[in-house]
């Protein structure tokens, strides 16, 4: 275990998870380069990867340099998880549901693997074909919400604390990882903030919005840049703002230059 520094420690004695002490953030970069990145590995793999699987390998690579962000509180104490795992919010009947997929070690996966593996996990969420969501959604569905929240509680506390899976339940241990990450981007909203989910236990929420041309300073000159909003809810037990900055630095790095960062090598002629 990590030596627990003041700061921590004080933040873990004065909050509970997660309905007080969240932290909001707000990073606005600019996607030129991330856009031409996807539209060149499009072109080099015919796999149709997005906004959102970009930077989900972005904050995964930030996270595995974040070891007191990438773990749980369990009897006080700060834990860190063995991998980066991150869960994707998926949209189901036209957006009017949503379920989760989440990806095991995405740090250690490309954005190709990570666009492969969510579209089959969500052709099955949409096909009714996952079975722990049709369990959990038939339980969901079976009991009230004044029953359903004492539920909620423990069955989150009992997977995402203590590692426990609950298959009646269709709960799997550390069913969200370290970090959640939705979309309302495809949805044509410029950004948002995602709001905490106590049941899901985990430190940071992250929300992407849509890529819009802005007006940008570039050596001295105002010109138009694509440039995209991602926000981030966050559990301030876990983390603070000099920790938030570090986070922030790598994302910056991988829109900056995506072929450096994620594929080792320079990026290709414009023309290319």
């Amino acid at each position: 275990m990590r030596k627990m520094t003041t700061r921590r420690k004080l933040a873990i004695a004065t909050w509970s998870s997660p309905r007080e002490g969240n932290i909001y953030g707000k990073l606005t970069v600019d996607a030129t380069q991330a856009m031409r990145y996807l539209r060149w590995l499009r072109e080099k793999t015919g796999e149709r990867v997005t906004m959102t699987h970009f930077v989900g390998k972005a904050l995964a690579d930030a996270l595995a340099t974040a070891p007191g962000l990438n773990g749980k509180l369990l009897w006080g104490r700060y834990i860190p998880h063995d991998s980066v795992d991150i869960a994707f919010l998926v949209a189901l009947e036209d957006g009017a549901d949503l379920a989760k997929a989440k990806i095991d070690g995405l740090d250690k996966k490309s954005v190709t693997d990570v666009a492969r593996e969510l579209r089959a996990l969500a052709a099955a969420l949409r096909a009714g074909k996952d079975s722990d969501f049709e369990k959990s959604k038939g339980t969901i569905k079976l009991l009230p919400t004044w029953l359903l929240s004492p539920l909620l509680w423990l069955t989150g506390w009992l997977a995402s604390s203590l590692g426990i899976s609950i298959p009646a339940l269709g709960v799997a241990r550390y069913p969200f990882g370290s970090a959640v990450i939705t979309s309302v981007g495809m949805f044509g909203l410029d950004e948002g903030f995602a709001p905490p989910t106590p049941f899901a236990r985990v430190p940071v929420l992250v929300l992407i919005g849509a890529v819009r041309p802005q007006p940008a300073v570039e050596d001295g000159q105002v010109v138009v840049r694509e440039q995209i909003t991602i926000t981030a809810t966050i559990d301030h037990r876990f983390l603070d703002g000099a920790d938030g900055g570090r986070l922030a630095k790598v994302i910056r790095k991988t829109f900056a230059d995506p072929w450096a960062c994620l594929e080792g090598m320079d990026a290709p002629p414009e023309d290319a």
